[in-house]
């Protein structure tokens, strides 16, 4: 599938209907286990989705379109959600994700981008030049991919208790 920016879109926005209709009102028992050291639960995961909202995705873009002297991006921390979201709960930080993500859209959508526009590159400081498109392409991708580790790290709670079925559940044992 080629790259579009309507299509980009949609999922964009829908990611914070399905994680609130996946995540809203779960208990404790589903929301915090997560994989091992290094690794997200579902609370987790929500946490690093709102700190990208205000520290990856559209900042990013705005170094690109700006063009300026200064087109290198900053470090991202993976892991800033763990200071960030204490003492937050999850509905706290699913609203925030909600409400970000509606900003961050309504930006999006303002800038009306060009060929030209998404073919512009930024400096990022593990992969070199990146363009426009591939950020935007890439901000999908990443929510896609939280979708799923959520979805891994819930079903993994019943990894026991599904017994024999387990060998046609390979959710349960892939990383």
């Amino acid at each position: 599938m080629q790259f579009s920016l309507p299509d980009t879109l949609d999922i964009l926005e829908r990611t914070p209907h399905a994680l609130h209709g996946m995540l809203a009102g779960l208990s404790h028992r589903w929301t915090d286990p997560n994989e091992g050291p290094e690794t997200f639960s579902a609370f987790d995961n929500v946490g690093h989705l709102v700190h990208g909202e205000r520290a990856d995705w559209i900042p990013r873009a705005r170094i690109i379109l700006a063009q300026g002297p200064e087109q290198r991006f900053a470090p991202y921390d993976r892991f800033a959600q763990v200071h960030e979201s204490a003492g937050k709960t999850l509905a706290q930080l699913l609203d925030e994700f909600s409400m970000l993500r509606v900003a961050n859209l309504a930006e999006l959508r303002s800038w009306d981008l060009s060929a030209s526009q998404l073919a512009l590159t930024g400096e990022h400081p593990a992969f070199g030049r990146v363009t426009l498109q591939q950020l935007l392409a890439t901000w999908a991708v990443h929510d896609l991919g939280h979708t799923a580790q959520i979805a891994r790290v819930l079903a993994k709670q019943y990894r026991v208790e599904v017994g024999p079925w387990r060998a046609y559940l390979p959710i349960l044992d892939r990383p």
